[in-house]
């Protein structure tokens, strides 16, 4: 009798235990993120998880558009990426929503020095360097489009265009292999700061404006995990109000913990204040976004989205209710 009893308290303690760990397991928020000073905030998610009640694994990408194949796989409940990466993958199939912004401008159009280079204009019959498909390739097009000039990879356009990795423009312009190029940030800060770079502009004065970072959540997480999506976005957007809170925190944060020391003081200040942190996105910005895609060829979309159909802002706008945050 006492042999049965305490087996059914085993069997008991053991269906509590893989409850416990489903329930533990469910509450586990899967991130992929990108290594830039602007995507700190992000990050910074992981650290005051626990707090939130979830526990946040972070995974980092080299752009945007392998964020997408990781949400295609199944790999991620959670990106962030530029808006084009996310406009592109929705384009193809990914089932995902953008849920909010996360930052703000982070791009610069930067010459070589004693290119002489000052004006997009001054671009024309130089070679000019980007990453192909990222934000800073939607955000060149529309400048060469609203100076009339026209643009390819091989020679015959006004502007012939040379397409690398982020990491490798930099070195490209120091090498005088590019003329200029446009870049993200800490990126085009450090061109400047080390003497081999030149700004010409921050390429903001197209319909698109400052280009918002965007944060996107798989469509199964949004609709079937909605407390877990919820507990994330007020992390989110907590984790956001402690870094313009405090700046000092922030840059240390992503200076000693994403960087580990390889930005300056000065590269940081130069590239957050061409960067800020952010919560908000709209429809209509992702629909103008979309709109130049579809008009440069930039993802080549056969169908491009509607925003009004996957901006969803909703998980943003409660947690910012619940945490009283303007």
């Amino acid at each position: 009798m006492k042999a049965n009893v305490f087996g059914k308290t085993i069997f008991a303690a053991a269906a509590l235990a893989l409850a416990a760990g489903s329930v533990q397991a469910q509450e586990v928020v899967r991130l992929g993120n990108l290594k830039f000073a602007h995507y700190g905030a992000v990050s910074y998610i992981k650290e005051i998880a626990p707090k939130c009640g979830i526990r946040v694994e972070e995974r980092v990408f080299a752009k945007g558009l392998d964020v997408m194949q990781a949400i295609i796989a199944g790999e991620l409940d959670v990106g962030t990426t530029a808006s084009e990466a996310a406009i592109s993958g929705r384009a193809g199939g990914a089932p995902i929503y953008v849920v909010a912004g996360f930052a703000k401008g982070g791009a610069r159009l930067v010459a070589g020095q004693g290119t002489n280079i000052k004006s997009v204009r001054d671009l024309k019959g130089k070679k000019v360097g980007v990453t192909r498909g990222g934000i800073q390739e939607v955000l060149l097009m529309a400048e060469l489009l609203k100076a009339g000039l026209s643009a390819a990879p091989g020679p015959g356009k006004d502007v012939q265009l040379v397409f690398l990795a982020y990491a490798d423009l930099n070195q490209a312009l120091l090498g005088k292999n590019i003329d200029a190029m446009m870049q993200s940030e800490p990126q085009s800060s450090q061109a400047i700061n080390k003497g081999f770079g030149v700004e010409v502009i921050k390429p903001y004065d197209t319909p698109i404006g400052e280009p918002v970072r965007t944060m996107v959540m798989t469509e199964k997480f949004y609709t079937t995990h909605r407390p877990v999506a919820e507990k994330f976005m007020r992390c989110f957007v907590q984790a956001t109000s402690i870094f313009l809170r405090d700046p000092a925190l922030a840059e240390k944060y992503v200076r000693e913990t994403v960087f580990k020391g390889q930005i300056t003081q000065d590269d940081y200040q130069d590239a957050i204040g061409n960067s800020m942190f952010t919560y908000d996105i709209t429809p209509q910005h992702i629909q103008v976004t979309t709109d130049i895609m579809a008009a440069t060829g930039v993802g080549r979309m056969a169908s491009p989205p509607q925003a009004k159909e996957w901006v969803k802002t909703d998980l943003l706008d409660a947690a910012k209710k619940s945490l009283n945050v303007k």
